[in-house]
């Protein structure tokens, strides 16, 4: 099966850094532990959710129309380290009629990881020095069969308010560059262009035009790209955000800000504030129908112990 697993360019030193740590078994004391849900919490800014906010994101459906914001997974999707997909098709029955209808059919087998194509990251997906989310070590979430704790599979529904963000009419480009990172002053100043107020309970992306890349020049759709930067991902958590996301492979900016620092978004959103991922959203509809704020629907797979999975989020205008 074909295999286009494509490396990070130009932070592999980084990635490096982090394989270091993780060999550090000394468990270091976290300001941000306990988080602002409880020492006892699993399931970080999804506590925002409620009925109500449901409700208020149905009177945003003004046309019925529906956005898919997943892309397809296949064998050639573009995809960090050894992450790959392989389908095969089982058509044992299909060769041995079934039946006076003579039925036939067709099964699946796939190999894959979750961390490919459109998907969300979960809480156990990246730490800090063995500890993710609320302190929980490595010790304490990983086991031979998946997460013991914070698997994607314990995330809920998620149903609310989408928000979406267009930085190319920001930056006035079809495209934003590689390495351009949205901070608070970015954020404010485009959500303010579009009148949008960003609340607490949200679902947060950013268009950057970035997925036009996809399958075009995957090198350099994967090797780097525009994003939140460490104060923007803060900013967006203090906001009380449930997640965020873009049309980007790995949502934060890339080339990153402080090469020393490998991920710091994600530690940040993850680890620290309990904010949930979505990477590579197709936000190109939305964009190009003036969409800004939308019923945001997901509900994942329940793969149980899965770190992340592959998603198609739904946007109801």
């Amino acid at each position: 099966m074909k295999n286009n697993n494509i490396s990070k360019h130009g932070v592999s030193r980084s990635i490096a850094l982090v394989v270091g740590l993780m060999t550090v078994s000394t468990v270091i004391a976290q300001d941000w532990v306990p988080s602002r849900f409880g020492a006892d919490d699993r399931i970080g800014a999804a506590n925002y959710l409620n009925d109500d906010l449901v409700l208020q994101a149905a009177e945003l459906i003004s046309t019925g129309k529906v956005y898919s914001l997943g892309v397809e997974t296949a064998e050639n999707s573009p995809a960090y380290g050894n992450r790959s997909y392989n389908i095969d098709i089982v058509s044992a029955n299909s060769q041995i009629p079934v039946g006076t209808d003579v039925v036939t059919s067709n099964d699946e087998r796939v190999s894959t990881s979750f961390g490919i194509g459109s998907q969300l990251d979960g809480l156990g997906h990246l730490g800090i020095g063995h500890q993710y989310y609320n302190g929980l070590t490595t010790e304490q979430i990983v086991a031979d069969d998946g997460l013991s704790q914070l698997g994607t599979h314990n995330v809920p529904p998620i149903v609310t308010r989408g928000v979406l963000i267009d930085m190319t009419a920001h930056f006035g480009v079809d495209m934003v560059s590689e390495g351009t990172a949205f901070n608070r002053a970015e954020i404010d100043a485009a959500a303010e262009a579009q009148g949008i107020e960003i609340r607490q309970g949200d679902v947060v992306l950013f268009h950057t035009g970035w997925m036009q890349l996809l399958g075009v020049d995957d090198q350099r759709f994967i090797s780097a790209q525009p994003g939140p930067g460490v104060e923007g991902a803060e900013y967006l958590a203090s906001l009380g955000v449930v997640a965020i996301g873009a049309d980007t492979p790995a949502l934060e900016v890339i080339p990153f800000e402080d090469p020393a620092r490998a991920f710091a978004v994600h530690q940040t959103l993850l680890a620290k504030q309990g904010v949930y991922i979505l990477e590579s959203m197709n936000t190109a509809e939305l964009a190009a129908d003036g969409v800004q704020e939308f019923m945001f629907v997901l509900g994942q797979p329940r793969f149980k112990g899965a770190v992340q999975v592959v998603v198609n989020p739904i946007a109801i205008r």
